[in-house]
């Protein structure tokens, strides 16, 4: 591509790179220099020759433009209805491309929010909107232009090309009462519903979100990546009826009821004939419109306890209880932080010929060789208390119970473990300790509850440093302070690591592999209380939650937050990501 004649450089737009010591004024003038030679843009010789991150230069933009900073992602759609009329050519020459708008804006990306040109040609381009400016690198525009004409993915159709095939559709019915209204089998609809299944599992999305919205307005699709939701696309809202209709015929559910919620799975096979499972819930909401949740699932092997991120104590001890003979083994957390494959590790530890072992699950997300699992079906009776008492008539060695979500479960469960067999199961609790007084609570006998409780593990998962950008730095003072605080001075001692020159702590710069995020993947942080004799006479006693977790953390417990510190220093994840999911 030629290159394209520039004014001169105003230098300003760096100072936020200079007064951080980013880039010194010789290196900046010298790559203005490199830039005027070759054929690249001054921006592009930053990153690419004086290695500054994308993150820092967008801050620097975006704080000299005064508007946001975006950075090309392909979870960032363009609207391609908004190309239609605009010459390609003249936008890659000029870099700037519309990306989204509603009925009064419209949201332009561009490399230079200042040029005057620029600005008029766009406000010719859209007469009668307001212009919100987002700034842009060249080489990211034309990324984002690229990615909007691409014909479709590897692995189905474009999801702009469907997306631009409804809103012609949406236009042509408005302008034409007599064209038919589109339904859920429409082809359109069809293929747009098995495309955000298929870019869902492409992006490692563990949910995919479908959000109806009232008033007319367009349908938003989030998927959540490692933890976080973030919007993918809009689709016009006289689609949403269609859209959440076919994905219930997909799910087996009754398309007709729409006044209260459902739920079903969909076996849904992807290019290259792999097969995945999605958990379907829809969930009635305001404005007589019906949201639609799916959870990916992945039939997958159980993994070994040695990759699971466990401490060195943490592991011995869970090892150590795993191997009783009787007593009750609970792992709790929230949703999606990885319970069943913690028990399904467990499991495999001590899976051998010699034992038997049920479990009660809904759903069956994994499946391992000498276990026989049973899938539970409320709809008809069969619950987890159902399945506990058909499987102590069933000969066990160990009972798995996917979760406790009652009185009744939880007695049988604790009657089962008192009984002579290794009891494993999860529960919705923040914390180890939390879990003994919710039990309580519940209604649990505090005796027979002290009696059989082996161990309590409670686990969040924590996003991932990206390994391809990942880069050590010497934090201040003011960081290593908030380390030891989190930690609490008490303990920060037996780490034996003190504030000097030689402290490193690691981040992630930002890459092409993770999105820009810093981060990908994800760690798990874990807590484990043990059921000791000392543990099991404050229990009984009815003891408050401040004396087990003292007692606990005497004994050598290691909480969720302070996991998670180790792991900070390990290099794997950063404070910041910790604090978000484990508090003290």
């Amino acid at each position: 591509m030629l290159k394209t004649p520039t004014k001169p450089v105003d230098i300003r737009k760096f100072d936020y790179l200079l007064a951080n010591n980013i880039i010194t004024k010789a290196e900046l003038e010298a790559a203005i220099a490199d830039a005027s030679k070759g054929p690249q843009d001054l921006e592009s010789v930053l990153i690419d020759k004086y290695r500054i991150r994308k993150v820092d230069l967008g801050v620097s933009l975006s704080e000299f433009y005064q508007c946001p900073f975006i950075e090309y992602s392909e979870r960032t759609l363009v609207d391609r209805e908004l190309l239609k009329d605009l010459s390609l050519d003249y936008l890659r020459k000029n870099y700037w491309v519309p990306l989204r708008r509603d009925e009064h804006s419209i949201d332009i990306l561009i490399d230079d929010p200042h040029d005057i040109d620029k600005g008029l040609d766009i406000k010719r381009a859209f007469p009668g909107l307001s212009i919100r400016f987002a700034v842009s690198l060249r080489r990211d525009i034309e990324q984002f232009l690229l990615a909007a004409t691409t014909n479709a993915h590897a692995d189905g159709w474009s999801i702009n090309e469907i997306l631009g095939e409804l809103v012609s559709e949406a236009k042509q019915e408005e302008e034409d009462s007599s064209v038919g209204h589109v339904d859920e089998n429409d082809s359109a609809i069809v293929r747009f519903a098995n495309q955000i299944i298929a870019d869902g599992y492409r992006l490692g999305a563990s949910d995919i979100h479908l959000e109806p919205q009232s008033d007319r307005k367009e349908t938003v699709v989030r998927f959540r990546v490692d933890g976080t939701c973030f919007p993918y696309m809009k689709i016009p809202a006289s689609y949403r009826r269609a859209i959440v209709s076919r994905l219930k015929i997909m799910a087996s559910l009754d398309i007709a009821e729409r006044r209260k919620p459902q739920d079903g799975k969909i076996k849904f096979k992807l290019a290259g004939n792999r097969q995945i499972e999605l958990r379907v819930a829809t969930v009635p909401t305001a404005g007589g419109n019906e949201d639609v949740v799916m959870r990916i699932l992945t039939n997958k092997a159980p993994m070994p306890l040695q990759s699971m991120d466990f401490s060195k104590r943490t592991l011995s001890e869970l090892q150590r209880i795993a191997e009783m003979p009787h007593g009750i083994i609970l792992c709790v957390g929230p949703t999606g932080s990885g319970k069943t494959t913690t028990l399904h590790a467990l499991l495999g530890y001590i899976n051998t010929q010699e034992r038997k072992i049920w479990t009660a699950e809904d759903p069956i997300e994994i499946t391992q060789e000498g276990l026989r699992q049973v899938q539970v079906q409320p709809q008809i009776g069969f619950t987890f208390a159902t399945a506990m008492r058909a499987f102590l008539r069933a000969d066990p060695d160990v009972i798995m119970i996917g979760e406790m979500r009652d009185k009744e479960t939880a007695d049988i469960a604790l009657e089962a473990s008192l009984t002579g067999h290794l009891v494993l199961s999860t529960l919705h609790t923040n914390s180890a300790v939390e879990t003994v007084i919710r039990l309580l609570d519940l209604g649990c006998d505090p005796y027979h509850f002290a009696d059989a409780m082996l161990g309590v593990v409670a686990k969040r998962l924590c996003k991932l440093i990206c390994k391809e950008c990942k880069e050590g730095y010497h934090p201040s003072k003011k960081e290593y302070d908030e380390l030891v605080v989190g930690y609490g001075a008490d303990y920060w001692e037996r780490l034996g690591i003190e504030y000097d020159d030689a402290l490193t702590i690691y981040r992630g710069r930002g890459c092409d592999a993770c999105n820009h995020t810093g981060f990908k993947g994800r760690i798990a942080l874990h807590e484990l209380l043990v059921g000791t004799e000392e543990m099991k006479e404050l229990i009984q006693s009815k003891a408050r939650s401040k004396a087990l977790l003292n007692l606990a953390l005497q004994q050598g417990l290691t909480t969720l937050l302070q996991d998670g510190i180790e792991k900070v220093l390990q290099g794997h994840t950063t404070h910041k990501q910790v604090k978000t999911v484990a508090m003290r």
